[in-house]
């Protein structure tokens, strides 16, 4: 049976491999390999080369055209690459034939993330969640395991006969690996079911704090928001997905408590999967009484990681809240200034930090702030405005004592 294994990534050279369609220009395609690029990095292989190609569809069988795959399959063989990754989601069928044309390990966006998910789980949730993903995931790829026996079939010389003969063994096999597989995954789903109860428990015994979460793409920096807020220590580093497991933490800002959570970071084409089996985890995002968006406004497509980020909200029952826009990393934020005799429209990269502050502080009013976690830049104002917003939210909840805030001792961790 396959498993997922990250050592086997660790020292090989790969190849990435996207279209560009009518629904995905060549500006958006380049930027999707960039974050893929930087997912291969963070599971720790090398980048050495990016191929493209248009098409107005994936071809179903080998998902590029018959010359482009060639192409590849003439640099992997010059330049001794170990795998070639995929940046949509490819079929069993796909995954089978071009293995079989490159002769390296196939990867897709989806086992990518599956994989490094898997090395960042800490915790027994985590585990769990991550393992009943990669199942769903493996499932309807079997089939790919046992293409051996097709060949031994061809090879035997015995006909008809030979086929039959040879083809019980490997259907028997694969059977036993499906009943295997959904044997475990009804444990795992079990398992989660009584995290779940465990959670539900946890969150109902916080009594009556307002509970803040912070959300957003990944990389953006909410752990080290969490860490400037809560005085903690919460893992942060600059790789995608550098936190899985919710840490919640009580937070004191003069003599007002909340707990803040800090959660999963989202991300493009994120597996559905993966949210199913994360879900547990995304409870804090449902059950949170505030939200703290946070967005990396270095990057040059922070308005497409801001739409992501609230459909997937959406998607887990999560929108509709209120929610602060907290734009971090103004301190990497940078501009082309344009000639003063270019008199052609401003395009996103002539746009100064000031003008795009005006741009949202008009829509949004006093639901964004802008700061750099890391320069420390603009954190009290950042303080004040959640001390602001929580004690709105507690006054509404709580009209007669809205100073009686119930104030825990010790720290709460998941």
């Amino acid at each position: 049976m396959k498993e997922f294994v990250i050592s086997e990534v660790q020292t090989e050279k790969a190849v990435l491999v996207a279209l560009i369609t009518q629904t995905q220009d060549e500006r958006k395609t380049n930027e999707y390999l960039d974050e893929l690029a930087f997912l291969a990095e963070t599971a720790g292989a090398e980048v050495v080369c990016r191929f493209t190609q248009r098409l107005d569809t994936a071809n179903s069988v080998t998902f590029v055209g018959k010359g482009k795959l060639q192409e590849i399959k003439d640099y992997i063989a010059e330049n001794e690459i170990g795998m070639a990754i995929f940046d949509d989601e490819l079929s069993a069928k796909q995954i089978r034939n071009i293995e079989a044309e490159l002769q390296v390990k196939i990867l897709d966006r989806t086992s990518l993330i599956l994989d490094i998910f898997a090395m960042r789980a800490q915790t027994a949730n985590a585990k769990t969640q991550v393992e009943l993903a990669q199942y769903k995931y493996m499932l309807p790829r079997l089939t790919r395991l046992w293409t051996h026996l097709e060949r031994q079939s061809g090879s035997s010389g015995g006909g008809k006969g030979g086929s039959v003969g040879l083809r019980g063994p490997g259907e028997t096999q694969l059977e036993m690996d499906k009943r295997i597989i959904l044997s475990r995954m009804s444990l795992l789903k079990e398992q989660l079911k009584d995290i779940d109860k465990q959670k539900a428990t946890q969150r109902k015994n916080r009594g009556r704090m307002i509970r803040v979460a912070l959300v957003g793409y990944t990389n953006v920096g909410k752990s080290t928001i969490m860490n400037l807020m809560a005085k903690s220590e919460v893992f942060a580093e600059n790789k995608l997905f550098a936190t899985l497991d919710t840490t919640v933490r009580k937070v004191i800002i003069e003599n007002l408590p909340f707990l803040l959570s800090d959660t999963v970071g989202f991300i493009r084409k994120l597996p559905t999967d993966l949210v199913d089996s994360f879900k547990s985890t995304l409870d804090e995002v449902r059950e949170a009484d505030l939200l703290l968006h946070v967005v990396d406004i270095s990057h040059p497509g922070f308005e497409e990681q801001i739409e992501v980020v609230n459909k997937t909200l959406n998607d887990i029952g999560g929108g509709g809240k209120p929610c602060i826009l907290i734009f971090n990393k103004i301190d990497a934020y940078t501009y082309v200034q344009k000639p003063e005799d270019d008199l052609t429209p401003k395009t996103k990269e002539n746009i100064t930090l000031e003008e795009l502050k005006n741009t949202w502080m008009a829509k949004l009013n006093e639901n964004c702030l802008f700061i750099s976690a890391r320069e420390k830049e603009n954190i009290d104002e950042l303080k004040d405005l959640l001390y602001k917003r929580v004690k709105e939210l507690h006054v509404q909840r709580f009209p007669y004592n809205d100073f009686l805030f119930q104030v825990y001792d010790e720290d709460i961790n998941e």
